[in-house]
């Protein structure tokens, strides 16, 4: 049985430490994610590590591409690639860009990301295509609330419940927070449920750090039948750090060698 726990709180290690050594990058949104995505690559998704490249997999598009040391992070402590490389980050060179870049040919990384409101419509060419190859794969799109904002999301939304694509799954990084300050101060998207039930999706919300409700949202997808289904995560920035959680200066903020010291410690 799989501690997932033990594996959050490695994979926000990996997070701060490759951030810190790199000088730059996303610390709090890529913080608040990790719950969600220690239940995705080591409880739900369909995977292999030593095939990455297979054709059963279920994917996973993470639209907000500027948290991109999660979706590194998680990779790595999942067997993707070694562990040591997290310390390339964002360094010339490295297969881990500051946006996950295609390019590089990273194991795991399905596409480029980087342009926010374009994700869901990548995830749901893929999730078509699946379909219409009579494959099982599965197909997850992790956007952020801010992301909301953008007309494209919408339109692929539609599509989507149009498509009636429902082995594509949305998952929104809800905490409220973008680096101009809170959404609903900079442009509000409440009632965001309603709003995606209004477009024909199977809409659930739940605590972005509770295992439980993130594995049951994510089974109740899986068991829906002629509709996408968006889960609305409930998120705190900088999660695991007290000292920054709920701070949008963290949007873009990485630890000093000082500060990273005294945040392990926190976890």
């Amino acid at each position: 049985m799989i501690d997932l726990h033990r594996e959050a709180r490695h994979i926000r290690e990996l997070i701060l430490k490759s951030l810190a050594e790199a000088g730059s990058g996303h610390t709090g949104g890529s913080l608040d994610l990790v719950d969600v995505f220690t239940v995705l690559y080591f409880d739900h998704m369909r995977h292999d590590p030593a095939r990455p490249k297979w054709e059963g997999r279920d994917k996973l598009i993470l639209s907000i591409g500027h948290t991109a040391p999660v979706l590194y992070a998680t990779l790595a402590a999942a067997g993707y690639f070694p562990e040591e490389e997290m310390m390339t980050l964002r360094k010339l060179g490295s297969r881990l860009q500051g946006h996950p870049s295609y390019a590089f040919q990273l194991p795991g990384l399905e596409s480029c990301s980087g342009s926010l409101g374009q994700g869901l419509g990548v995830a749901l060419g893929m999730a078509l295509s699946a379909k219409m190859d009579g494959m099982p794969n599965r197909v997850f799109c992790v956007m952020g609330d801010g992301e909301q904002q953008e007309g494209s999301v919408w339109e692929s939304a539609m599509a989507a419940a149009h498509y009636k694509a429902d082995n594509l799954c949305a998952i929104i990084d809800r905490n409220r927070l973008q680096i101009d300050g809170g959404t609903e101060q900079v442009m509000g998207i409440d009632p965001l449920k309603d709003k995606w039930v209004a477009f024909g999706w199977n809409a659930i919300e739940i605590d972005g750090h509770d295992f439980s409700q993130i594995k049951t949202a994510l089974k109740r997808a899986d068991e829906t039948s002629g509709k996408p289904t968006v889960i609305i995560a409930d998120t705190i920035m900088g999660k695991g750090v007290p000292s920054i959680e709920n701070n949008n200066q963290w949007h873009g903020k990485v630890p000093s060698k000082e500060q990273l010291e005294l945040f392990l410690k926190d976890l």
